[in-house]
């Protein structure tokens, strides 16, 4: 590719150019001036290895914030190599955060504390503080890189974009959701939860929810996770973003259980089944949580009654 961009140079200028005139001369694509780079070897093999390389030689406009090599060799060792390995996941996640469709932004149109989002869906922030910076930490080295049909920022630091934020983090984060988290780690469902492309509703009984039920049967189904507790977190749980807006008196929603729950207003407040919701619409990137003061207990075939049966602790009661 680089006799390519040479090719191409000399028949608009009929002359060698360097990386540096091609950035000053609007010559090409954003795709040829990274990989004419003697300095951006790896981010090269990154946009071949995730298939980006004919996007970037289209149309546009673009803005990339290319991060040099000397920028990926800061990275953990081995972390590049594993990013290579399976290009078709995070790494691609990774490249997409440093490219904005649809402008090509130069220097002189980047604001302290602009926003820009990215081609990942994540938005970048710009910061002038001694110089051009991006997220912080990431300084623009050599801006304004102007291809045909975009422009190049050379960054020294790779830009990672923010882990999502999920229902599971809502769970983990809450202070009165410890019995909770700790029926979903038993369950062994906290990667369904935290699961970035799921779409879920959470209705999250608190720890005082939990405390309201019989004297030991949560220690009996913790003993027994893939039982009975599996079937009654997942009938907490549903395959769709429902918020509270969406919700309406009388509503039957299917949960992940199979069961229904049964949506209810009554004076302003909102009941799941015999559960009130107490604090709603706990936004994540995967879904929303619903805060409810009571256990959900699958109407069929299970009652609070049929769960303590069915326990180790049924003998004492």
């Amino acid at each position: 590719m680089k006799k390519l961009l040479t090719l191409l140079v000399s028949v608009f200028v009929a002359t060698t150019m360097s990386f540096a005139q091609a950035g000053q001369g609007g010559f090409g694509t954003v795709m040829e001036i990274i990989e004419s780079s003697p300095d951006h070897q790896t981010l090269t093999a990154a946009i071949n290895a995730a298939g980006l390389a004919d996007a970037l030689n289209g149309d546009g406009p673009f803005t990339v914030f290319a991060p040099n090599d000397a920028a990926f060799g800061a990275l953990p060792p081995g972390v590049v190599d594993e990013l290579l390995a399976d290009p078709s996941g995070l790494l691609t996640e990774i490249l997409l955060y440093h490219v904005v469709f649809g402008a090509a932004v130069e220097s002189v149109q980047l604001e302290d504390g602009q926003m820009i989002t990215t081609m990942n869906g994540g938005d970048i922030t710009v910061m002038l503080f001694g110089g051009v910076f991006i997220n912080e930490t990431s300084e623009v080295i050599q801006a304004d890189l102007i291809a045909g049909n975009g422009v190049v920022h050379v960054v020294n630091e790779v830009l990672l974009p923010p882990a999502p934020f999920t229902v599971w983090d809502v769970v983990q984060e809450s202070e009165i959701h410890d019995i909770l988290e700790a029926a979903v780690l038993a369950a062994g469902l906290d990667g369904a939860l935290s699961d970035p492309d799921a779409e879920l509703t959470l209705f999250a009984p608190t720890d005082e929810a939990f405390a309201a039920l019989p004297d030991g049967l949560i220690d009996d189904l913790l003993a027994d996770p893939s039982g009975l507790l599996t079937d009654i977190l997942l009938y907490h749980v549903v395959g769709s973003v429902a918020l509270s807006t969406d919700l309406s008196d009388g509503q039957m929603i299917t949960t992940l259980n199979g069961a229904d729950v049964t949506v209810t207003f009554d004076g302003g407040n909102v009941f799941i089944n015999d559960a009130q919701v107490i604090l709603a619409d706990i936004v994540t990137d995967n879904g929303v949580v619903h805060v409810i003061d009571a256990v959900l207990v699958p109407a069929a075939p299970f009652t609070v009654w049929d769960v303590v049966q069915e326990s180790e602790i049924h003998d004492i009661l």
